[in-house]
């Protein structure tokens, strides 16, 4: 049997950034072609020699600079044939988690700039990357209730009211603090140190650190992480 086909695969990136007490999203704007102008997600096609992983970390470099050190794969997106208008494009996409306030966005080849948006002022997008960007979005709020990947979105050393502002922000619910504070502690990966960071309320507060290294040997004995904000 002949089949004739001519598909191209592409790779796109949702990369979330915590910053200001907001959940921001990285967007290019296109500088050629049909798109030129439109904003859209960090994306392109892969190369004939490399894989799926090193076409994504070499778009995300080459289009803004960024290393990530969170990269998950999120969905493959080609039912609709026409998601494209230049050709017939199946792209695989990823998410990614990165402590925004410390990067330096740098646009370039396909890229006329690179900028942070707020999750909820999000301008028009490229083919279907809005469709992406929202479930990208609901695997992040899935996740962040049995992993603690919201970490990932902070600084190395953090206020302990900046990760209670990032669960109820990215989850959009209330929480009560005292029982988030006491569920969180009692898994004994978030410690304590002696420094203190600025607090416009009141008096300095304690900074806290996540500790990678116990929640890893924890996970070996069938540990489980659970925050239900319900």
């Amino acid at each position: 049997m002949v089949i004739n086909q001519n598909i191209k695969i592409a790779v796109d990136a949702i990369v979330f950034g915590f910053a200001n007490n907001a959940l921001h999203v990285l967007l290019i704007k296109q500088k050629y072609g049909l798109i030129k102008n439109q904003w859209a997600l960090v994306g392109g096609f892969v190369k004939d020699d490399e894989t799926l992983y090193q076409a994504v970390n070499r778009e995300l470099e080459e289009e803004t600079g960024v290393k990530v050190n969170y990269l998950e794969q999120l969905y493959t997106f080609g039912d609709d044939i026409h998601r494209d208008p230049r050709l017939r494009v199946v792209t695989i996409a990823y998410f990614a988690l990165v402590n925004s306030t410390k990067l330096v966005l740098k646009a370039d080849t396909d890229a006329e700039d690179a900028k942070w948006f707020q999750i909820d002022q999000i301008p028009k997008l490229a083919f279907d990357h809005i469709s992406i960007l929202e479930c990208a979005k609901k695997r992040l709020q899935s996740k962040l209730t049995y992993q603690p990947i919201g970490f990932d979105l902070l600084p190395k050393e953090f206020l302990f009211s900046e990760l209670e502002n990032l669960y109820c922000i990215i989850l959009e619910k209330d929480i009560d603090r005292r029982n988030f504070r006491k569920k969180i502690m009692s898994y004994g990966i978030v410690e304590e140190t002696e420094k203190y960071g600025s607090n416009k309320n009141g008096r300095p507060a304690k900074l806290f650190k996540f500790n990678k290294m116990k929640y890893n040997k924890l996970l070996k004995d069938d540990f489980q992480f659970y925050i239900n904000l319900a």
